[in-house]
């Protein structure tokens, strides 16, 4: 009777075990919703850049289309996006949050973020869009050297940017000095 007491026990304390790591792993499941600080910080960045990048008239539909923030591929932002942009506008424009998979289901966006899991297709992804006033940004190495517009570069707790204002021009974008003077620029 001992021994099955014993083992009782035993089975009952590796269920609890089993219960907690469970418990666990689903909470860190569910904090990856919620973007890092980084991520936080690139998210008010996305949302500023609509302030210091010129768009061509002829990029938005219409008078009253809204500005499109877009995330290409795995979204690292979680909510940190939506609540840099809620209730904010831009020349009266509310601003709109779209995720693409790929991007041919890219049509109405002023400001593409290139997530890191499209590294291996950043050049088809640039020359898709060439042409287009769609300010491009990233944070895959080497990106603003490959064609994206702005590079965001993580070094000693900040974060740096890297734009390369010769793909901007091309797609007909104008960048304020405010935002190049701190930054590194690059060339494609």
């Amino acid at each position: 009777m001992r021994a099955r007491q014993s083992s009782d026990r035993f089975a009952g304390l590796a269920f609890l075990l089993a219960t907690l790591i469970s418990l666990a792993v689903s909470g860190l499941a569910n904090s990856a919703v919620s973007a890092s600080p980084e991520y936080q910080v690139k998210a008010v960045f996305l949302f500023n850049f609509a302030q210091f990048v010129e768009w061509p008239p002829q990029t938005f539909e219409n008078p009253t289309a809204p500005f499109v923030i877009g995330v290409l591929g795995t979204d690292p932002f979680g909510e940190a996006l939506e609540s840099a942009i809620r209730g904010e506008t831009v020349e009266g424009r509310t601003f709109v949050i779209e995720r693409y998979r790929s991007v041919t289901e890219i049509r109405h966006c002023q400001i593409l973020f290139i997530s890191r899991s499209e590294a291996a297709h950043m050049e088809n992804i640039t020359s898709a869009l060439a042409g287009q006033s769609i300010l491009t940004v990233s944070d895959v190495e080497d990106s603003a050297q490959r064609g994206v517009m702005i590079r965001f570069v993580a070094e000693s707790n900040r974060i740096r940017l890297r734009i390369n204002s010769e793909a901007a021009k091309a797609a007909g974008l104008s960048i304020s000095s405010k935002l190049l003077r701190p930054a590194e620029l690059v060339t494609s």
